[in-house]
C-alpha cells in the first residue's frame, strides 16, 4: 500500500506497493519518479533519498536502502516463500474400517488390512485409524463370538438337563 505524498492522493494508475517497499525508478519513463530527488527541486542528489549525503555512496541495488525491487521475490513478501506442503489425504478405507467397526466389526476387519495395504502403496496417511479400526473389530467380533458360544452352550446345558417324562 503506498500512502498519499504530502498535500496529495495516490496516483491510481501506479501499482500497489507492498508496506515499507519503495517504487522502482525507469529513468526512460516520464511517469516515474526518481527515490533519489530531492523533493522541492526535483533534481538527483548523492545517492541518498532526499538530498541526504552518504560516506558510503550509492546503493549498489538502485533501490533506497537495499530494498529489492517491487515484484522481485525477496524477504517480506508472500509469493516469494516456498509453498507449504499439503499434508497426504486421509485414506478413506482407514476411516470406514473405524466406522464399521462399530456397525459390522467383520467388515471392519477387511477394510482395515486393505486400508493398510493402501496406505503403505499410496503413502497416504490414516495408518493410525487403520490400526484403530482393525483393533476394535477384533475385539468387538471375538466379544460377539463369546456370546455365541455361552448361548450355545446354555441351549445344549437346557436340551440335556430336560427330563422326559411320559404320563
Amino acid at each position: 500500500m503506498t500512502y498519499p505524498p504530502p498535500g496529495g492522493t495516490p496516483d491510481p494508475y501506479q501499482p500497489q506497493q507492498p508496506y515499507g517497499q519503495q517504487p522502482s525508478y525507469d529513468p526512460n519513463s516520464p511517469y516515474s519518479q526518481d527515490p533519489y530527488a530531492s523533493p522541492a527541486s526535483g533534481a538527483p542528489s548523492s545517492g541518498q533519498p532526499y538530498g541526504q549525503q552518504s560516506p558510503y555512496g550509492a546503493p549498489s541495488s538502485g533501490q533506497p536502502y537495499g530494498q529489492q525491487q517491487y515484484g522481485q521475490p525477496g524477504y517480506g513478501q508472500p509469493y516469494a516463500q516456498p509453498y507449504a506442503q499439503m499434508p497426504a489425504p486421509t485414506n478413506t478405507m482407514a476411516i470406514l474400517s473405524l466406522v464399521f467397526a462399530f456397525v459390522f466389526a467383520p467388515a471392519g476387519i477387511v477394510m482395515g488390512h486393505v486400508a493398510k495395504k493402501q496406505i503403505r502403496s499410496t503413502g497416504e496417511s490414516g495408518e493410525g485409524l487403520a490400526t484403530a479400526g482393525l483393533w476394535l473389530s477384533y475385539i468387538i467380533t471375538s466379544v460377539y463370538l463369546l456370546i455365541c458360544a455361552f448361548y450355545i452352550v446354555v441351549v445344549i446345558f437346557a436340551i440335556g438337563s430336560s427330563s422326559t417324562s411320559t404320563y
